[in-house]
Formats: structure tokens, sequence, C-alpha cells
């Protein structure tokens, strides 16, 4: 069946990522309770004192929401998601519908299309909320500030708040300001400060609110000893810094790119996504699968001008099917180019990490940022992998279960951090089961990313039985049914229908998996932290290969330029040595003393070794193997072992992957 343009463009915008209990007065000498609250007002319905300080072990405590959206109602032309997180005109002002969806939702083009209704609803939010906010309405406001209060109260101590906008959304959306992707991302910025100020201001003034953006993780400790909510801003955009792809040409260059991450710390962001949904000048993306492929498909070709290719996998993992009957049907006669009839045993995208993507990667890294997985194809993300293994730069997170599960270890390995989307509370909790020795062999708490405000939909009611009142996490808090204005809400028929109910179904979960699961995840706020600290600690090893005295078996002959050993240790990855067409070469370098290596990193030409062994001497003739690998993919390995004296590295290449020769960009050693 074939689709108009309007609902395959409909279906791609849904896919684009009381104080105390009654209305009684607060009691001004409890810090957590502002004194200036305007009236009206959504009631918070939680008593007792937010924890302070930390446990025994001097670690903090709390839960580590990874991934929420907070402003993505200023994101997408600003119609996309309806309602404010807050307004100085009051409740009223904020939790209003889209001007479009009145008098009976008819209008709402995106919310039809994404199944939060039935071609129509009620649009008045406050202080009915007839059809919102609901689980799976996916264009109204669930991150109220009242409701990120509750939430708080509740438990949650770290905030990722990721600014988010995809361009080609908006330029399909009704829309009251324009749709520069940047222009986007320093509104969100900035409302995310005007929040905090807005908070500040009922408590008395500046400093004074329970919110506190940080870009530290010594900040963010403080913060939460105080008892309070540390955010940390990231960004989750389709196309960073302007790097767009057309037609497989790059929009952006390398200056683009610091321009880029230099504002990026400016605005105080700590995070970043490479790519998001569409392929651009980075990276490719892991696929998005269904009618929902289809949709996004539709997009890249779109904003790139060409479909998703794909490839057979070289490894075990692989990024999500593509429905090629679904698109050709949606598509064929939307588009001058005829999409591609998709290969079912072809799951990875041929886009990986570009030179660009790979110039921003270790733009991060220069500048301590943390580098967001999620969302990068299997290709792309084992290179960026690649790069930080080779460095041992520990900031790596994947934050709501869209990176192949395979690669979490390796995630774990470089001191990262793995949080699970915001599933209903039985799958959560069989999810957390399934990598539970995993956790423990690194010794990782856990964490969720419910991406609220992203258009993915939050837990459905699991119809349990949950039980009102309830105590926090802690024992410091009593929990009732949430009220705003006329509606109340129960997880138990309502499911997470914004975010203040997050306590509401961390108590599910614990209901459904025991208190383990509670305790592993009030242990995420540290585990943040420890990242945090370990990325922002992290310096650059000096390469002690760089520029020494390099020698080979033999060297390939060439008009075309210099094949030479010390082309390997120059620096320049642009430059290699390469060897004659034959296996069983070596390459070495002399570090000129004597010295402790433990780390030593090969940047192949797509003529690599399959199969190689490092080996070392201190003196030049007597050698021992140190590490051998076996069956290798190209591209950049990392071979780490015990930490030993030596003066001489030697590669013992012993098979070639392909019918030239070995062919080597730069041999490093750490």
């Amino acid at each position: 069946m074939r689709r108009s343009v309007l609902s395959v463009l409909a279906a791609l915008v849904c896919c684009l990522s009381l104080v105390g209990v009654g209305a009684t007065a607060a009691d001004t000498s409890s810090w957590w309770d502002p004194p200036n609250r305007p009236s009206p007002d959504s009631q918070i319905n939680v008593t007792g004192a937010p924890f302070t300080g930390t446990d025994a072990d001097g670690d903090v405590r709390g839960f580590l929401e990874a991934h929420n959206h907070v402003f993505a109602n200023e994101g997408f032309g600003g119609r996309m998601i309806c309602g404010k997180v807050f307004d100085p005109a009051g409740i009223q002002q904020a939790l209003m519908d889209c001007p479009e969806h009145y008098p009976n939702g008819i209008g709402a083009i995106f919310e039809h299309a994404t199944g939060g209704d039935d071609g129509t609803h009620d649009p008045v939010g406050y202080p009915t909320f007839a059809h919102w906010p609901k689980h799976d309405s996916l264009s109204h406001q669930q991150n109220y500030y009242a409701w990120m209060e509750r939430a708080w109260r509740g438990g949650v101590r770290i905030m990722v708040n990721d600014l988010v906008t995809n361009g080609l959304i908006c330029s399909f959306l009704p829309r009251d300001r324009g749709c520069n992707e940047m222009d986007a991302i320093r509104l969100q910025a900035q409302k995310s400060r005007d929040l905090e100020a807005y908070i500040d201001t009922m408590y008395g003034g500046p400093g004074k609110g329970w919110l506190r953006i940080v870009t530290t993780p010594q900040q963010a400790r403080s913060v939460i000893e105080q008892g309070k909510m540390a955010m940390v801003l990231g960004v989750e955009m389709s196309e960073p810094f302007g790097c767009k792809m057309v037609l497989d040409v790059p929009q952006c260059n390398r200056a683009d790119i610091d321009r880029g991450l230099d504002e990026f710390q400016r605005l105080g962001i700590s995070s970043t996504f490479l790519c998001h949904k569409f392929d651009n000048a980075l990276c490719g993306v892991r696929f998005d699968t269904g009618t929902t492929g289809v949709a996004v498909n539709a997009g890249q070709f779109l904003s790139t001008g060409t479909f998703w290719q794909t490839e057979r996998c070289r490894g075990p993992q692989a990024d999500n099917p593509i429905s090629s009957a679904d698109l050709t049907g949606a598509l064929a006669d939307l588009f001058p180019a005829d999409p591609p009839a998709y290969d079912t045993t072809k799951r990875c995208n041929t886009r990986g990490l570009t030179g660009l993507g790979e110039y921003a990667l270790r733009g991060l890294m220069a500048r301590g940022m943390m580098l967001e997985v999620d969302h990068m194809s299997v290709k792309a993300a084992g290179r960026a992998l690649d790069i930080l293994d080779s460095a041992g730069y520990p900031g790596v997170v994947s934050s709501h279960s869209w990176m192949d599960p395979s690669w979490h270890e390796r995630v774990y390995e470089r001191g990262g951090l793995i949080a699970q989307y915001g599933h209903r509370a039985d799958e959560f909790v069989a999810d957390w089961q399934s990598e539970q020795a995993l956790r423990a062999r690194y010794g990782k708490a856990y964490a969720f990313g419910t991406d609220m405000n992203g258009v993915g939909g939050t837990p459905a009611p699991r119809h349990g039985n949950v039980t009102y009142p309830f105590t926090s996490f802690d024992g410091g808090s009593v929990l009732q049914r949430q009220t705003t204005g006329q509606r109340t809400w129960d997880v138990n028929t309502d499911g997470v229908a914004h975010y203040g109910l997050v306590p509401d179904w961390i108590e599910d979960i614990r209901l459904v998996g025991g208190q383990d699961v509670v305790d592993s995840l009030a242990g995420g706020a540290q585990m943040y932290l420890d990242t945090w600290n370990a990325t922002r600690a992290w310096r650059a090893a000096p390469n002690r290969a760089r520029d020494k005295a390099a020698s080979a078996s033999t060297t390939e002959w060439t008009l075309f330029g210099s094949f030479k050993p010390p082309k390997a240790v120059d620096g320049d990855t642009a430059s290699r040595w390469a060897s004659e067409w034959k296996d069983n070469q070596w390459f070495r370098v002399d570090l000129g003393s004597a010295q402790a290596v433990g780390k030593v990193t090969v940047r192949w030409e797509a003529a690599h070794a399959r199969d190689y062994d490092v080996q070392v001497s201190t003196d030049g003739s007597t050698w021992r193997t140190v590490g051998q690998v076996r069956g290798s993919d190209g591209g950049l390995d990392t071979v780490a072992f015990t930490p030993t004296n030596a003066r001489h590295v030697r590669l013992s290449l012993l098979t070639r992957a392909t019918s030239y020769g070995f062919s080597l960009h730069e041999l490093e050693v750490y």
C-alpha cells in the first residue's frame, strides 16, 4: 500500500530520537520546599528531606538520568513538542497545547502520525489534562519543571539534558522560528540556565534552588552532596558543527569543527553525539527498523541526497535490519532516485567514522568531553572505540540502548558507562539481570535513559501493584500519587506519563526485581562521576616511537613517493611505509634507550596484516613476543601487554590480508 507524501513525512517527524501531600503551605524551615512557589502550580506530593552527603565509602548516592531532552520544545522550530518546561506567567501558559491543535486536535499531524490519538484529541492541558501528558503522546510536554522536581525528590541526582534538534524535521513542521540547528542548541542552552534562575527565584535568590547546571565532576559532586540535582548539558543533533553531507561531499572542514567544539565548551556542554539518524560528514548511523526506518531513510535521502547503503558486516556486530518492501512501497513514487533493494544478509552501514569524524573525536578528547556512541553505525562505533582504546580515553557513554550490546564490555574496559532505555518495569529488570555478571566484573552500577520528550515513548502501564504512599529508595521521603490541576496520575494505570512519575516507575522496578536493582540504580550518580573524573584527568601519553629510527625487512619501490620506514613514525597519518608483496616481513623501531613500554598502536593502510606478533628487545638481537594478533580487520589495532623494559619494538608480520604487501601509516609505542 502506497502512502501520501504527507503521511511519510509525518512518520519521519515521528522518528527523529503541593508541596507535600495536600495543598497546605510550605514549611519554610525545610530547605527543599520553596517559600515563593507560584500559585496556582503543580503539586509535588512528596514529604520528607532529600538525602544529603555521602555513604560510608564517601560515594554520592542517587539515580543517573543519562538521556533526557528537557527543552525539546525549543527545538525543531518550536512546535513539535507542545507546552513548556516553565513560563514566568505561570502554569496556565506553560502547559497549553500548540495553536494548530485547537479546537479538537484535528490539526495535530505529528500526534496523529505517532499514534498519540485517533485523529482528534482534547487540546486542553492545565488544569484538566484530558488527553496529555501520557506515555504514548509524543508531541506534548513531559518535563514540566515541577514534575522534574518530584523526580529529584524521589532520587534523581544527575540528569543529562541533551539539547536536541533536526533541521530537516523542522522544515516540515509548523514553526515559529528558523531551522538552523546551532541556533536551536544555543537557545536550549540558554533556556536551561533560565530554568535554573527561575527555580532559584522561588528559593530566595541565585544558587539557592534544587537544580544546578554543572560543567565539572567536582561541581556535580558538591551539588549532589547538598542533596540537589546536577544537570549536565549534552548535544544530540544531526549536523553538529554544520557537518552535513550532500551527495557524499562534506559541507564542513576542520576549522568548522574546531569552532563548533570551542562554542560547545563556552555553552557548558560536556558530552555530545557525532551523528544522529542521518549519515553526516562525521559518521554513518545505526539504522532504524520497520516503519520508523522507512521514514528515517526518507529523511536520509532528503538530507543527504543518498539512501542508506549496506554491506556485509566484518564482525559479529550488526546494525538494525531495513525492510526493502516497506521502503520501496512507501517511497517509490516520492523521490527521483529509486530506493535500493536491501539484501537481508547485509546488515551494516557502509559508512563509518570519516576522517573529519576522527578529527572531531580527537577534538573532543583534547577538550575533556565525553563521546556518546549511541546512534553510530557499527563501522563508526568500532573505529571510535579503537581510537579511544589506543589513547586510553575513558570518556565514552552509551546512554539509551542504541549500540550493539556485544560492545558493552569494550565500553566498560575503557572506564565508560552504559544506561538502559526506560522500558516497562519488567522489561527493564530483565535487561538489568542479563548483564549483572559483566557489571560486577567491572564494578559498574546501573542507570536509565528515559529519552523523555525524545519521541520514543515512555514506559507503558504494567497494571502492577505499586501501593501509594511508598517510600523513596533511601527511606527518607514519602510519595503519594502525583496531582497537577484536576488530574491525578497512578503509575499502575498511566505508566510514566510525565517525568514526575519516574520515582513511581522505580518503585515498580523494585517490586519486580527486588531491592538489588534499586541499589544498583542508586549507584548511578557515582558511576557517572567516576567516568567524568577519569575523562577530565586524562592526558595524552607521549608516543615514544615518534621520529625514532625505523627499519624494515623490505620497502616497496614506487615512482609516486617514498614508502620508506621513517614514514610510519613521522606522526603524519597520511604518509606510510609499505613492504614488498609477500608474507613474513618485519618492521622495527629503535626507541633510543631502554624504557618501560606496555602498549602498541598500529594504524594500517588498506593493505594490512591479518596475522602478526608484537615483539620487544633490549639489544636488538634477542626478541620476546609480548602480543599476538590473529585475524585483524585492519584500521586501528591496539595491543596492550604487561609493561616491560625494552629499547626496540618490532612487528613480525606473518600473513597479508590482501594481495598487496604490508602497509603501515603509523606505529605508536606507549
